[in-house]
This record gives structure tokens, sequence and C-alpha cells, in this order.
């Protein structure tokens, strides 16, 4: 049986266990049985974070692409290898299932090594000049320190993709990862450091996120803010980021449409769905959650859905065949509950689901919820939990004008089988990842992020090294 790892920050190069600093406990989710202890960064540890990955700065910027790329596969290889150890760590204090658990992990690895090789592409221009005695360039530099702040739901992955891109173009990093959820992130630091990493390009720090986000931004040693969470909090950091003029990217919450039309395969729509519904249990920023169902196949699709969902296997995350864990925390849990009966006083139906399951645990059922009216708060309101609203809709505006309706934009989901229908609505629909038939929005070599309320900037693909380099022009003669 593996041991919950201990928990420390890392700066400067050396793990800083508790040693008289505050803190907080850790708890699985599932139990809350205590897992251990989060030592958090005192001032003095956040100063000395950014002044290590100053100092790093200097030297990292100029290393060559190669020296990078090195670090990052050796990195990669190590997160391979221990890839059951983190997974591990990461069911039990985020509750998801173990192999959902693993995968992240090696996907994360897929972007360490998607990364590495990118890296070393990073290419400046030449520009024909209007004087034959003038040369004139183009090159990219890295921006500088940056200070990350990465989500509990996917705390290797999300991180990760934060971590590689920074250092990849050459800057460093300062981390303050998810305190719900934190055994990854130390995970993290010590794929880095046996990767060799030079000390100060990476850290991480721990504490209260308000005091610790305000220190970290208004620092005048950094120049890029990199945060996914909430829209909320988005747009806090990003006012405190833009008044002190740093560089940002935002990858902020969701609420995503699913347009279902009449001649989609309903059987395969409904089965895929409810898989991507209950993963990691609704907590997932591209999750389907606005559920907009074509008249002439409502009724069989919400038969089909609901019977998906009602098959999902609840419990422990180490537990064999366990396909949905816990929520991460109680409030969590009572938002759901809060949507669910406001859902039916506004007069929707309850078809599978509906309450919470056991006497420990933040556990609730996979829930479906029909006919619910575009008043409800579900509607509104990003659920982030095993809950599915549905309604009808008659035509493709009526689709259209449904799932553009809110102030988010992040994923959308679309079945048909018409390419007139699924051409129009991938053109017209108001989001920066847009799925038609499947689901496929992970891979390293793909542009991750949102449009509207859901953030600007992109983790992955080509994009991904753009929030953290700075364009400059060299002309000479």
């Amino acid at each position: 049986m593996m041991l919950y790892p201990e928990l420390s920050l890392y700066v400067g190069g050396r793990f800083l266990n508790g040693d008289g600093r505050p803190g907080q406990d850790v708890r699985d989710p599932a139990t809350f049985d205590l897992l251990g202890r989060l030592p958090w960064a005192t001032r003095e540890d956040v100063d000395a974070a950014l002044r290590a990955a100053h100092r790093a700065f200097q030297s990292w910027r100029r290393s060559s692409p190669m020296e990078r790329s090195e670090v990052l596969r050796k990195a990669a290889a190590l997160a391979r290898e221990r890839a059951s150890e983190i997974g591990h760590g990461i069911t039990l204090d985020n509750g998801k299932p173990l192999p959902e658990a693993v995968a992240e992990v090696l996907n994360a690895v897929e972007h360490i090594e998607w990364h590495a090789e990118e890296c070393r592409r990073i290419y400046g221009r030449v520009v024909p000049s209007r004087n034959p005695a003038v040369r004139q360039l183009v090159v990219r530099e890295p921006a500088g320190v940056c200070v990350a702040f990465s989500p509990w739901n996917f705390p290797f992955g999300q991180a990760m993709k934060k971590v590689v891109a920074a250092i990849g173009a050459g800057c460093t990093v300062v981390l303050k990862g998810p305190e719900e959820s934190p055994s990854a992130i130390v995970a993290m630091a010590r794929l880095f450091h046996d990767a060799g990493l030079p000390e100060g390009v990476f850290n991480i720090v721990w504490g209260v996120p308000s005091e610790i986000s305000r220190q970290l931004i208004e620092s005048p040693l950094v120049r890029v803010v990199s945060f996914t969470g909430s829209v909320p909090v988005g747009r806090h950091l990003a006012a405190l980021a833009g008044s002190h003029m740093k560089r940002m990217n935002m990858e902020l919450g969701g609420h995503a449409p699913v347009l279902v039309f009449d001649d989609a395969d309903v059987e395969q729509a409904a089965t895929l769905l409810a898989r991507l519904k209950t993963r990691n249990a609704g907590q997932v920023c591209v999750s389907p959650s606005r559920f907009f169902v074509q008249a002439g196949i409502h009724d069989r699709f919400v038969a089909s859905f609901a019977d998906a969902m009602r098959g999902v296997k609840v419990g422990h995350g180490l537990e064999e065949g366990v396909q949905m864990g816990p929520l991460i925390h109680e409030r969590r849990l009572q938002a759901i509950r809060e949507l669910v009966d406001d859902a039916v006083q506004a007069g929707a139906q309850v078809l599978a689901g509906g309450g919470t399951l056991g006497e420990r645990g933040h556990f609730h059922e996979p829930t479906v919820i029909a006919n619910v009216p575009q008043h409800a708060r579900v509607m509104r309101e990003e659920p982030f939990g095993p809950l599915a609203a549905l309604a009808r809709f008659d035509t493709v505006d009526d689709a259209l004008r449904l799932g553009n309706a809110l102030p988010f934009g992040l994923a959308a989901y679309v079945f048909t089988q018409s390419i007139q229908t699924s051409t129009r609505v991938a053109n017209e629909l108001e989001a920066g990842m847009v799925n038609i038939n499947h689901s496929g929005m992970a891979h390293p070599e793909l542009p991750f992020g949102g449009v509207k309320d859901s953030g600007f900037g992109s983790e992955g693909g080509t994009e991904s090294f753009d929030s953290f380099l700075v364009t400059k022009l060299i002309t000479q003669i």
C-alpha cells in the first residue's frame, strides 16, 4: 500500500517542511481521513521564492533550447516511471478514480514531451529591408519571472501545462498550486529537481490564496501571470495584474452547451456524454452541463442518457471498478444540492440521482434533471459537479440562441450527422473549442482556451509559448 507523500514548499532548489510555519490539514474527500499537513509559506518564503526565480532567470533566459529540452525530457521519463505513485496521491487528496488519476499524469507527460520538442522551434524571422544596407530581425525572448496559479480538479495536468511552457520558453516560475490537492505539485517539484533543473527555475508556495496571490502579482520581479480557475477569481486577478501591467493568460470557467440534433446517433451520444459528465465527478471546466436536445429525439435521448448515468459506479477512487469518486469538499456538495432544489422548484423533473450518497465522504449521485426552464439557476451557473440539465429545442436557430446565451465560451459539444448543420453550428457557436460527435481537446498539440468570460490565451498547440515570450525588433545598419 502506497503512503501519502510528505508535503513541503520548494524554494530555490530546497524542500522546506513545517518548521513552525502555519499550515492546514489535507484530508481524503471520500473518507475525511487525515492524509497530511501542508505548510504555508510565510511572506519571507514568498519573497525568497521570487528572488530565487529572478536570480535563476538571469542565466536560464540564456540557456540553449537544447538544454531546456533535455531537462524536460528527463522530467517526462521520470513522470512515466512514477505515474502510479503520483496518481495514487491524486486519488487520495482529490478523490478521482485511480485510473483517471494515472491517465491525468500520463497525459501531462505528453505535454512535457511535446514542449520539450517545440521549445527547440521558437523561431524569429528576418524581414526584408527597404534599404539593402539595413538588417531587420524579429526575435522572441523569454518574458521573465512567471507566477502561476493552478486548480485542484486536475492538480498535476493543469499545473504542468503552465510550467513546461514557461520553462521551455526560458522563463522561471513560482507556482501556487491547489491547497486542497497538493501532493501532485510536490511530486512535480521532485521530478524537476531529480531531472537536474537549475535551482530557482521552479518554485512552489502555499498559503491563503488571496494573500499569496496579491504578494506574488504585485512583486516588481514578476512579468507574467498565468491562472486557471473560476471566473470571479480570474476577474479579480486579471484586474490586479492589469494594474501592474503584467502579461496574462486566463483559463476560466465554462458552462458547456451540448446540442443534440434529430439526426444524431442517440445511443452513442448518450453513452459518451454520460462518461464525460461524470469524469472527475463533473468537476471539469469543459464538462458538458447544459444539454439542448432537438424535439424529434428528445424523449429517446433523455431515456438513454438517464440510464447511462444511473449505471455509473460511485465509490472511493481506490476501489476496483469505481467510475466516479467524491466531490472535492462540502461546498461543492452543497452547491449541487441547491441547484437541484432550485430547478425542481422551477418545474424541472429529476430523472436520475438527485441526492447525496453514504454517511462519509462528499458523494453525490450522478444526476439528470429534464425540462429545465432557462431561468433556473443551473442554466446560468456552472454546476461543476455530476449534474446534467436538459431542455428541448426545435430549430438550429433555437440551438444557437440557447448555446450562446451565457457570457461563458470555453467548450461546446455538437452531435449531428449533417455536414451542413455541423459547419454552421461550429462557425456560429461562441466557444474557444467545439467538439463534433466526440470529445478531443486534451492533446498537447492543440490549443486549449476560451473566449468571452472564459478567459484569453491558449495552453497547448503552437500558441502555447505566446504568453511567456516577448517580441523584439532589431534593426541594424
